[in-house]
């Protein structure tokens, strides 16, 4: 069962009117999303980089001088102050001041992790009750060259953000994976600002939430639970869509034709026996970057909203046989399935943002929307999440006429990769559970018993 388009102007709304110390248009559309009316008053005060005795305290102190500065023109009201500033190793990077600047701010940043703090101050005028608190985020960036930072530029403006990137929009694509708040990097930590409403006596109502009242709920056969899913297939696929164009963008396929027809029939067979048919599907090959190939995470696939499938060329070239690339495949497969990446982004973007598929491809704020889904499919899927596909997909693939054994084999074959290489901040093991696990959600699947060696290696990983 799918929803009935819902208008967003019918969505339930709070009476409460947050006045909004920033100009910012990304924590604007969050508390908007969130239901409450906004008005923004911008404050003129001018915001700190010496950090002093901590980056918590140099963020929390921006955030307060701005709300004060607000608090002197209005009477009443609920007012929300935010700062957010981007550290690395001493250094404070805030928005840049021109494009020369933020070139050279991005290039620095995309080479090791950085801190993304985020000051918030809170004041209820007439109850007189000021709360400050901050977020921390670290995110981790693929390497940029030159070009990508020319192209990303010419389509964002960079000017506009702290460290010079936006992680909701275009600037998602080059997130290898954050650790911490996900509106923590766009500017305003949405659950330290919940835990602070409510300090204060606000009721908060997300949209989502409110929505989540009616009732409205799908049985998931795969998941065998009742699970509230806020959009139709149709809305899942123009969202999938839309993402695919801008994944497309980025990589190039592979044209092989050898290599494409291999990977069509077995992805035909696959989604043949899958136990989901409203959508269709469509698989490709991919050529990974260089930093993608120097760190080991060009062994990898990944799966997007609506039915679109994309293989790294270092996973077809790593694959013993058809058998192993059939079973990576119906893991994905698995994925779309069990509507694991569009669950993952209603739980991190809200009903609002979804919704925004409904409309026009050449509205801006399906752009938004299109950017929300990327930044968010390529961040990991939860270790339940991944087991299940694990499930699913040995299970297709037996259907499919293929050994499903082969995805054991493949992971005995992923691990001595591990092995072999040294200790990274990021790749594709990490976004896994740990491959002893997933060879016995496998086991059990195929119905095998578990040996000794099958729990040492639990306890040893």
């Amino acid at each position: 069962m799918s929803l009935p388009a819902v208008e967003y102007n019918k969505m339930p709304r709070n009476n409460i009117e947050i006045i909004l110390a920033s100009r910012s248009k990304a924590r604007r559309r969050i508390l908007e999303n969130c239901g409450f009316k906004v008005k923004v008053i911008v404050s003129s005060s001018r915001e700190s980089k010496n950090i002093g005795r901590s980056f918590s305290r140099l963020v929390k102190d921006n955030a307060l001088r701005k709300l004060k500065d607000v608090a002197k023109r209005v009477r009443k009201g609920i007012i929300v102050s935010a700062d957010t500033l981007v550290f690395r190793k001493g250094f404070v990077f805030g928005k840049p001041k021109n494009i020369k600047e933020a070139k050279a701010m991005l290039k620095i940043l995309s080479k090791k992790p950085h801190w993304v703090y985020t000051g918030v101050a809170v004041l209820d005028k007439e109850k007189n009750k000021l709360l400050l608190d901050y977020e921390k985020t670290k995110v981790y960036m693929h390497s940029l060259s030159d070009g990508e930072i020319d192209r990303y530029f010419s389509r964002s403006n960079p000017l506009h953000f702290a460290g010079s990137f936006d992680i909701q929009g275009r600037g998602g694509l080059y997130i290898k994976r954050i650790e911490g708040c996900f509106y923590n990097v766009v500017g305003l930590p949405l659950a330290r600002l919940y835990k602070m409403f409510r300090k204060i006596g606000v009721l908060l109502i997300l949209l989502v939430l409110g929505f989540c009242l009616a009732g409205c709920t799908e049985y998931n056969p795969v998941t065998q639970r009742q699970e509230m899913i806020l959009y139709s297939t149709e809305k899942e696929v123009t969202i999938g869509k839309n993402v695919a164009q801008q994944v497309e963008k980025e990589y190039e396929l592979v044209k092989n034709p050898l290599v494409v027809e291999r990977i069509n029939n077995i992805a035909d067979k696959i989604t043949a026996v899958s136990d989901r048919g409203d959508i269709g599907y469509h698989v490709y090959a991919i050529q990974a970057k260089e930093e993608e190939k120097e760190d080991g995470s060009n062994v990898n696939a990944f799966a997007l909203p609506g039915g679109y499938i994309y293989i790294y060329d270092g996973l077809i070239d790593f694959v013993d046989n058809d058998d192993q690339l059939a079973c990576v495949i119906a893991h994905e497969v698995g994925h779309i399935v069990a509507k694991h990446s569009i669950k993952k982004l209603q739980a991190s973007m809200g009903y609002t943002l979804l919704s925004l598929a409904t409309l026009s491809t050449g509205d801006s704020d399906l752009i938004v929307g299109t950017n929300y889904a990327l930044a968010n499919v390529l961040l990991a899927y939860s270790r339940e999440d991944e087991l299940l596909a694990d499930t699913l997909g040995a299970r297709y693939a037996k259907r499919a006429g293929y050994n499903p054994r082969a995805m054991i084999d493949f992971l005995e074959n992923l691990r001595q990769k591990k092995k072999e290489e040294p200790i990274r901040a990021k790749s594709l093991y990490r976004t896994h559970p740990y491959i002893a696990d997933r060879i016995v959600a496998i086991k059990k699947e195929l119905g095998e018993p578990l040996t000794f060696s099958d729990y040492v290696n639990i306890s040893n990983e």
